[in-house]
């Protein structure tokens, strides 16, 4: 049989409700641009979501590209952003912020999260003008290796950044999931709040591509659509990264697939608990890191593709399983059942 991927949550196509939607308007003349109605109406549906009329919205085509224009965007020649390690602007961005002629500062962290003291020690490193001046902050939530923030979390290191004048950056590829998630108590008007700038990520949770760039911070506005243009970034049929987003934030989809894809993830790590099975950390999204035994991974990879993600020891090794919006609950009960049978019991 051909495989099931857990590799992304980007594998299908869009949401049918989507899907039915691009057929309907598709022959509805529309402004260029993303000044379409479309989009328009989507802007409104998030302003009032977020209870911030205050905010901008922009929506463009993709992560890289809203990290891109965002970053470059905000910091001056000699400025600099701070990142986890894991962070996808430093790891998956083929050094798309640095061809901007801007430095990302690494922070090495366990759960892939920033704290205030962290950041505090890139700072005290980077004391004069011998150096890159760190000015933005980079997050992403959930972050590249499934973890999630607490409001507090997220509250305390935006009073962090304010009391240090630095601007905070949220990366919401997969924020469905984040908001969702159970180990998380953050809801999306608290964005609108505890953050300068965020996205929020279509691409990983339902829409054919697109992500929405939501601008808090007034002295961050100004002239945005111009770097948008410059990047490449503002298409001429902007209805088509409009119209997903109206229909992602209609009657909550964008958090009722969000929470789908966590609750495939948990079911997995659920059985695999029972199982007696480790992960590399605890299962917060829809992206776990279950601990199996190379044996396994290697005949469940004949019927499934994953990413083995790092070495534990000579007979164990950690996967990357990733749920989506799409994921069958029919699959991951398939795919419990194979995990049982090559040796469920981990002895």
């Amino acid at each position: 049989m051909e495989k099931y991927s857990f590799m992304n949550d980007y594998s299908e196509g869009a949401h049918q409700n989507i899907i039915k939607a691009l057929g309907e308007t598709n022959l509805i003349q529309q402004n260029g641009y993303s000044e379409d109605k479309y989009t328009q109406e989507a802007v409104k549906l998030i302003k009032n979501r977020l209870n911030s009329q205050s905010s901008d919205v922009h929506i463009v085509s993709g992560g890289t590209q809203a990290n891109l224009i965002v970053i470059s965007s905000i910091l001056r020649p000699h400025e600099a952003v701070v990142s986890a390690g894991t962070g996808h602007i430093n790891v998956h961005e083929a050094g798309a912020i640095e061809a901007t002629g801007h430095k990302v500062c690494t922070v090495n962290t366990e759960d892939g999260k920033l704290t205030p003291e962290q950041v505090q020690e890139v700072l005290d490193i980077h004391e004069d003008e011998h150096m890159v001046k760190p000015k933005l902050i980079y997050i992403s939530n959930s972050t590249e290796i499934g973890t999630v923030y607490t409001k507090d979390e997220l509250d305390t290191l935006h009073d962090f950044c304010k009391a240090k004048n630095l601007y905070l950056y949220m990366d919401g590829a997969r924020l469905g999931s984040a908001l969702t998630s159970p180990e998380s108590d953050l809801k999306f008007e608290d964005l609108a709040i505890h953050t300068d700038v965020f996205y929020i990520g279509g691409t990983k949770n339902g829409a054919l591509l697109g992500e929405a760039i939501v601008i808090n911070k007034d002295e961050l506005k100004e002239d945005f659509r111009f770097h948008i243009k410059q990047k490449g970034a503002l298409l001429a049929k902007g209805r088509v990264l409009g119209f997903q987003f109206l229909e992602l934030f209609k009657d909550d989809l964008f958090f009722k697939i969000g929470k789908h894809a966590n609750d495939m993830a948990f079911k997995i790590s659920n059985a695999l608990e029972e199982l007696n099975y480790e992960f590399l950390g605890k299962p917060s999204s829809n992206q776990i890191f279950p601990i199996l035994p190379n044996k396994i991974i290697d005949e469940l990879l004949k019927n499934y593709s994953f990413y083995k993600w790092s070495k534990i020891d000579g007979e164990h090794s950690a996967v990357r399983l990733v749920t989506s919006w799409a994921t069958e609950e029919e699959v991951v009960y398939k795919f419990i059942e194979e995990i049982r049978k090559l040796g469920g019991n981990n002895e």
